[in-house]
């Protein structure tokens, strides 16, 4: 398992993560299954562990927490804050009063005690990024976590964070989280290159495009919509739709570009993923042992200069197949209110 620096922190990573978003009653419900695919990506060399508290409503960390017993010092941890847990207000986002608050739920349910990477799970407009920046930069200085970072944050909210952290004496993020694959590279064109020139490592998750690059789904075949993730999101799976059909169709020459190089399409999928410069780690999130085992097989894949041009053929640089799952949206284009004057103030304007 090759290595490398995780952003300016000094640490060394896998370039390989394990995802646990699986792990718990949102995938895999046996905690002991679940500790054994854990204990198996350690000894095949991942060093790097990515969860978060409301991963199965902290089920997830409470499994990493048990998984890891005997073995916390060879393991970079990392876990992320800002979903609501639990019903009511103040129990989720970024301000002072939940980090401070959610940090001690993840490290009891951890089993640790320290965090190695504390990762805000969203951005939070009703949060000024000081208040979200003080918070961490005191944790960090109390020994609770050795650094902080960020996930599916859009360029201009990364460096608004990196210039408000040199303007207050306070640290800043090492570390963006961003979702990317073959079918969704609209953050090449500008979410990486920032990573890049403000120094920070990047953990990407979804390298198999919600298991359109597992093969699993293909052209031309009966997709059931009434179980597994189909079930869960239809719309995302439903070949009808035409979104879904052009991921089907840049599969269906996926697959021929893995047979010819003698790969599967999910080594592919990471190899790919695991290609690009600014990229750190690739998060792998398998729910079974099979899963695991399937992935890790194509770990030591490297693509050359040949496959990734047939790549950009097929999809082209920084450009979406579809938008991917989790993305961050503007507030203004997800509340109207923000978007249009109130009735009055239009009737006087015009």
């Amino acid at each position: 398992m090759r290595h490398r620096i995780l952003g300016g922190t000094g640490i060394e990573v896998s370039t390989h993560c394990l995802g646990t978003m699986m792990f718990g009653s949102a995938g895999n419900p046996d905690h002991a299954d679940s500790i054994r695919i854990i204990h198996t990506a350690l000894d095949h060399g991942i060093n790097f562990v990515d969860t978060a508290d409301m991963y199965s409503a902290g089920e997830s960390e409470e499994i990493v927490g048990k998984a890891l017993q005997g073995r916390r010092d060879d393991v970079v941890l990392a876990t992320k804050v800002h979903f609501p847990m639990g019903e009511g207000p103040n129990r989720g986002g970024n301000s002072r009063r939940w980090i401070v608050r959610e940090v001690e739920a993840s490290l009891k349910r951890l089993r640790t005690d320290w965090i190695d990477l504390y990762q805000i799970h969203r951005p939070d407009h009703r949060t000024d990024i000081e208040e979200t920046l003080s918070a961490l930069t005191d944790l960090v200085r109390q020994g609770k976590i050795r650094a902080f970072g960020s996930s599916a944050f859009p360029a201009h909210e990364t460096v608004e964070a990196y210039h408000v952290a040199r303007q207050r004496g306070l640290y800043r993020f090492r570390t963006e989280q961003p979702p990317y694959n073959i079918l969704a590279r609209g953050i090449e064109g500008d979410v990486l290159p920032t990573a890049q020139r403000l120094g920070l490592g990047v953990l990407t998750y979804s390298p198999l495009g919600w298991g359109f690059l597992t093969g699993r789904y293909r052209k031309d075949r009966h997709v059931d919509l009434a179980r597994g993730r189909a079930a869960r999101a239809p719309e995302r799976f439903d070949p009808s739709i035409p979104v879904n059909a052009a991921k089907l169709d840049v599969v269906e020459e996926l697959v021929k570009l893995a047979d010819e190089i003698g790969c599967t399409l999910p080594a592919l999928a990471i190899a790919f993923a695991a290609s690009h410069p600014a990229v750190t780690s690739v998060i792998l999130g398998p729910r079974t042992m099979e899963q695991l085992e399937g992935l890790l097989k194509g770990a030591s894949l490297v693509l050359d200069d040949s496959v990734l041009d047939r790549i950009d053929e097929l999809v082209p640089p920084g450009t979406n197949v579809y938008h991917p799952v989790g993305l961050w949206s503007p507030a203004p284009l997800t509340d109207p209110a923000l978007r249009r004057r109130p009735v009055g103030h239009r009737a006087a304007a015009s």
